[in-house]
């Protein structure tokens, strides 16, 4: 019923939107005025931030304007790179049932909203998302560029073919530089990698001032090395053992005795945290309650931080922090950290869980009856993430690791 809907509406979509793609203007202003689509949650959303300083490096006279979910606009409003932000409850995005039609009522609405920006031209960021791909259609913008995946693809003027197992910061950047290449720009420069094209999100002055406050509260001086583990994620399939993270860091702090550790999360998290926190020798300090700037600051003040796929991992890389992440379902290749990997270390599960034709499966809607037969996270041995954290911690690694910031 809903693929049916889908279909019907899509063509419809093609019909209206048809003579408004005629008549949009097919040469760019003197400074184009470009627009970024970007539906995601935090951690993709910190993956996409070398498009914005690579787009304003070639043209930076150009309006760049970027849509983005409320649940990640944080990442990108404090951007300089960036003119204009503009929010959208993106549906499929929310992690909340609507009404079918839902989407497509929206779909109409923000389409007479962007054919006032006058857009040149429009990058669908997110490989797989036709909804976008048919709103910039219906929007009347000239220059759609988005990956050739159905069905969005003849919604699209410059449609590329997708490249299987790149890195997610690899497809935002071959993206925008297909969306220069759409105005008459040279592309940008290859090959795409961190040291070219870096993660950005820079804490304020007040933030690093309110971790400082917040460390000097708990008795952690300013010179104290700190571990920050960061075990939530939005998918429970990824999360690791709650009693692992905690007999890891016992075991490093009988190791390393001047070592403090800070548990984060969300407020909905904070019962995970209670869990890990139970299961330590010393009680660490636990933080629920930051933004997303006083949280970075936080990482940044890390000797080390650890946790699973999740978006806090990606900020920490932004700060140049030594990382370790547990994978299973997700692909490390496409979702791993896009940084050195001597700094930023991934250990994958190896597991193969029943049902799943293969490791990584990519599947992260588990039923919780369905989560027992799936532990391929829960599997992977305290020795590995042990083994990584001692080679980063040890003496010989410590002063370089540990941020002279505070």
């Amino acid at each position: 019923m809903k693929l049916a809907l889908r279909t019907l509406i899509l063509l419809l979509v093609r019909l209206l939107g048809w003579p408004r793609i005629q008549r949009a203007r097919k040469q760019p202003g003197k400074n184009p005025r470009i627009l970024l689509l970007r539906p995601d949650h935090l951690g993709d959303m910190v993956l996409a931030t070398p498009v914005l300083d690579a787009l304003r490096t070639q043209l930076p006279e150009a309006h760049i304007a970027m849509m983005v979910g409320p649940w990640s606009s944080a990442i990108v409003e404090r951007h300089p790179a960036l003119d204009a932000l503009i929010p959208c409850a993106f549906p499929g995005f929310q992690r909340a049932s609507q009404h079918p039609l839902a989407p497509y009522m929206l779909l109409f609405k923000l389409a007479k909203q962007l054919r006032a920006g006058n857009y040149d031209v429009a990058i669908n960021l997110r490989p797989d998302f036709w909804w976008g791909a048919v709103l910039i259609y219906l929007a009347g913008i000239p220059r759609r560029v988005g990956y050739a995946l159905p069905p969005a693809t003849p919604f699209l003027s410059h449609a590329l073919p997708f490249p299987e197992h790149q890195h997610s910061t690899f497809y935002n950047l071959e993206l925008a530089s297909a969306g220069l290449q759409a105005l008459g720009q040279p592309p940008l420069e290859a090959p795409f990698t961190p040291e070219r094209y870096p993660l950005r999100f820079e804490p304020t002055e007040q933030e690093r001032r309110w971790v400082a406050q917040t460390l000097h509260d708990a008795g952690i001086a300013p010179e104290t090395p700190v571990v920050v583990i960061h075990p939530g994620t939005g998918g429970a399939v990824k999360l690791w053992r709650s009693e692992a993270w905690a007999n890891c860091a016992n075991q490093l702090q009988a190791s390393y005795p001047t070592l403090r550790f800070v548990l984060t999360g969300t407020p909905k998290e904070r019962p995970l945290l209670e869990e890990v926190a139970e299961g330590m020798v010393t009680q660490p300090l636990s933080i629920s309650d930051s933004s997303v700037g006083q949280l970075t600051a936080l990482l940044q003040r890390a000797s080390l931080v650890m946790g699973v796929d999740n978006g806090p991992l990606h900020l920490a890389v932004t700060q140049d922090v030594p990382t370790i992440r547990i994978f299973g379902p997700t692909d490390s290749r496409i979702f791993g950290p896009w940084g050195a990997p001597a700094r930023h270390r991934v250990i994958t599960s190896t597991q193969r869980c029943p049902g799943c034709p293969s490791i990584p499966c990519g599947r992260l809607d588990f039923t919780a009856e369905e989560l027992p037969q799936h532990p391929c996270v829960r599997v992977v041995p305290e020795e590995s993430v042990l083994a990584l954290a001692r080679n980063i911690l040890s003496p010989a690694n410590n002063a370089h690791n540990t941020p002279s910031r505070s």
